[in-house]
């Protein structure tokens, strides 16, 4: 795969996440995606984490994850994947073999560097248009799986030291710093001081991780972005990655997912800590919420970027169905009917919900992105 390059002075990512596929969800889950990819055409798609199901049979979990990445494959969007805390807790091909079978699709991007921890933290250079230049640049980490003790997993000290090195090792190369975004699996743990906390459950707070009795919601003191709709779930550690990050100030935001309900952002000391939805259907109503992120950079400008959430219930309109049901496939029209009619009831109790926490409690839970 060519270098990453801005093209027409933008850079476009999709950022996919919890896609869980397993033989209940992926027909349907890969064919709203390929339609996202046909509608958005990014730049890169990086999936970060709980991407299939691991299989006792090695070959059943390769044939979900050729499905998966066939999307990308097929249209020549670049792909990079790291992996969350499901990928491995089961199954028989461990995180080194999936990452070496992602590694066999043309399309990807991803690395496995043998001297650290982990076999997904990496990082995607972003060329300026003409190619002669680095202007961009895109970490990938694995925030691994559990610990010893059972908690979510988060990045370890080697990884911590990998980023600041390679930090420094870009700046030192490019003549100066090179703004970048980060995407892994599981949230920062420092996401908590940009909250608000409370002693005791209020409308649309929610508890921490593990300080159960700990409730947090949106700061209206802080820049807040988007829903928060569960608990932000971390990891038990936290060995300075934030923290390296803030010192190198290279870094605009930190995007997870984990969190499947979860589309938000808040500002902390510069940096936007931010979670994405899952991004798989399961022909229900709840999940018509979910959806995927669209994050874009300006090569004249790369100290800023914008965002946005798009979810599976806002993917078609009545007149998109209809073409779909005379062009398509009766699958294809089951699929977009479904997330379609079934996100209608989904729409109305999110706005609902929206609309009640304000006018019972004053707060927000829903920020504009």
């Amino acid at each position: 795969m060519e270098n990453i390059k801005f093209k027409n002075g933008k850079l476009k990512i999709m950022h996919i996440t919890d896609t869980h596929l397993e033989d209940d969800n992926i027909e349907m889950s890969v064919w709203l995606i390929n339609e996202a990819c046909k509608k958005e055409m990014p730049d890169i798609a990086i999936i970060t984490g709980d991407n299939v199901h691991n299989d006792d049979i090695p070959e059943k979990t390769k044939a979900f994850i050729d499905k998966l990445m066939n999307v990308f494959e097929e249209k020549g969007i670049p792909t990079a994947v790291t992996f969350g805390n499901h990928d491995s807790e089961r199954g028989a091909m461990t995180r080194e073999e999936l990452m070496a079978y992602y590694n066999t699709f043309s399309c990807s991007v991803s690395k496995d560097y043998k001297d650290l921890p982990d076999c997904a933290t990496f990082n995607v250079p972003v060329m300026s248009e003409d190619g002669t230049e680095m202007k961009f640049n895109l970490w990938v980490i694995d925030s691994n799986d559990y610990d010893d003790e059972g908690h979510y997993g988060c990045v370890l000290p080697p990884q911590v030291e990998w980023y600041k090195n390679k930090s420094d090792e870009i700046t030192k190369a490019n003549g100066g710093r090179v703004y970048s975004l980060a995407f892994q699996h599981m949230i920062v743990e420092d996401v908590y001081r940009a909250l608000k906390k409370c002693k005791k459950r209020k409308l649309y707070s929610f508890p921490h991780m593990y300080e159960k009795k700990d409730f947090y919601m949106f700061d209206p003191d802080f820049k807040n972005f988007g829903t928060l709709n569960e608990t932000p779930c971390s990891g038990y550690h936290n060995y300075g990655q934030f923290s390296a990050m803030v010192e190198k100030g290279d870094v605009l935001g930190i995007f997870s997912g984990h969190d499947h309900t979860n589309a938000f952002a808040v500002k902390l000391d510069g940096i936007d800590i931010g979670n994405s939805l899952s991004t798989r259907y399961n022909d229900d109503r709840f999940s018509s919420q979910y959806g995927y992120r669209i994050l874009e950079v300006k090569e004249s400008d790369t100290s800023k970027y914008t965002s946005r959430v798009e979810r599976w219930y806002n993917m078609f309109s009545f007149k998109d169905l209809n073409k779909i049901k005379k062009n398509g496939t009766e699958f294809d029209y089951k699929t977009a009917k479904s997330v379609t009619i079934k996100g209608i009831s989904q729409r109305f109790m999110t706005k609902t919900g929206r609309v009640f926490c304000h006018l019972v409690t004053g707060r927000k839970n829903t920020y504009n992105h």
